[in-house]
């Protein structure tokens, strides 16, 4: 069985992220879609809401497993015994970080397979962060997010 990740900390997921993961689930039997914790990152939302953000999201989606994770990529990759990697690029700006990020893991895990997806052209320009400003001032923001997560967004966002 051919399995992949697609690891982020999805916060909030939006389409582009969904895109992705459709995209992927077509080239592989199982896709682990990892909500990643990092203590180093400022999060609006919690660990367990962005996982239930991704999901609802993904509930539609066969083949696809969401999970979390708190600890260095590569260890999770071990820990199930992927070898293949899924990362979105929308710019360039997001290769170079990318290109990195995947020297780094393949060093640690030489077996790695890393597949870059571009992101469709509808979603190159959309960013959690964008989104979440959108929404901060209170902007439509329902073309980048499902209704469940523009309720959160606005939730969190409006409180006054």
């Amino acid at each position: 069985m051919r399995d992949a990740v697609y690891p982020g900390s999805f916060d909030p997921i939006t389409f582009g992220h969904v895109n992705i993961v459709k995209r992927a689930i077509e080239r592989f039997d199982k896709l682990h879609v990892v909500v990643m914790d990092n203590p180093n990152k400022n999060y609006l939302f919690s660990l367990d809401e962005r996982l239930a953000m991704v999901k609802n999201d993904l509930k539609e989606v066969k083949n696809v497993v969401v999970d979390t994770y708190n600890g260095l990529l590569v260890n999770y990759l071990k820990e199930h015994k992927i070898y293949n990697l899924i990362r979105g690029l929308r710019a360039v700006s997001d290769y170079e970080y990318e290109l990195q990020m995947a020297h780094a893991n393949k060093s640690l895990l030489p077996e790695l397979e890393i597949f870059f997806l571009m992101a469709d052209t509808k979603f190159s320009y959309i960013s959690s962060s964008m989104i979440k400003e959108i929404a901060m001032y209170d902007g439509d923001i329902s073309k980048w997010v499902s209704p469940y997560v523009e309720s959160k967004l606005k939730e969190r966002l409006l409180k006054k």
